[in-house]
């Protein structure tokens, strides 16, 4: 990145504790050791917006780069797939920052055929996937079916399937997306596919960290009879959507210019 890039801000979905705050963290410092020169800052909110209002009202204290393109930091969000409410959110975040910041929101990280890489990472770790993409042999401890956990409403469980055609061609067992905090739908998942044929059913949490309590997901795993895989949290392989993201981001603003 060059010097006078604008600012980076990742912004996470809720605050579940020191673990999300860690994720965040990691992910800034990856990104940072991989952009030298970028400012990159994080932001935890929920529903309100003082989290990134408090970041960016910083900023604008700061001798901030970017000024020649009329934009000076870019907020990313550190969700998923797409999730109306928090953007919803970071765009009223961004229309209150003060009159020496001007900042936009890019796209959110998936779908994306990284977030995919990702779970069949954490699936891998877990015991419950091969970790490369041979079909040729069999890993009897595999599991034969596998619940995609996303949170976000009706929404998030509609672009998850994007995400689930990924992984299951990845790994060449029947995938479906589910919501986390949606009740009885791990559950049910789990028997569709044990009806379907599946003897090993794994529950992937598709969620970086913050956005979902590891309760929920354990309680969840737990009710349904299936292990799981770790959440996606801080994968090295973000860093390269982080940045994909922030470009994109860019690009539109200089369109716009």
């Amino acid at each position: 990145m060059p010097s006078d890039a604008p600012a980076l801000i990742l912004a996470a979905h809720g605050v579940s504790g020191a673990l999300g705050a860690q994720v965040v963290a990691d992910l800034a410092s990856m990104t940072e050791a991989a952009h030298p020169g970028l400012a990159v800052r994080t932001a935890q909110l929920r529903d309100d917006t003082e989290g990134l209002m408090t970041v960016l009202g910083a900023l604008g204290t700061e001798s901030l780069p970017g000024q020649e393109i009329g934009v000076n930091a870019v907020v990313v969000p550190l969700v998923t797939g797409p999730y109306p409410e928090f953007e919803e959110v970071l765009r009223k975040a961004v229309a209150g920052t003060p009159a020496n910041v001007s900042a936009v929101v890019a796209q959110p990280l998936g779908p994306h055929p990284v977030i995919a890489q990702a779970l069949h990472t954490r699936l891998a770790e877990a015991g419950l996937a091969r970790a490369d993409r041979v079909r040729l042999l069999t890993m009897v401890t595999a599991a034969d079916g596998v619940i995609v956990g996303v949170t976000g409403g009706d929404t998030a469980v509609g672009d998850a399937e994007v995400t689930s055609v990924l992984l299951a061609s990845r790994l060449a067992v029947p995938v479906l997306p589910v919501l986390l905090d949606g009740g009885s739908s791990v559950a049910a998942a789990a028997a569709q596919l044990r009806n379907a044929g599946s003897a090993r059913v794994a529950l992937a949490p598709c969620v970086i960290g913050p956005e979902a309590d590891p309760v929920l997901i354990a309680r969840a795993a737990a009710e349904a009879g299936t292990e799981c895989a770790e959440p996606i949290g801080a994968h090295p392989a973000l860093v390269q959507l982080i940045a994909v993201r922030y470009a994109e981001a860019l690009e539109r603003a200089w369109a716009a210019e």
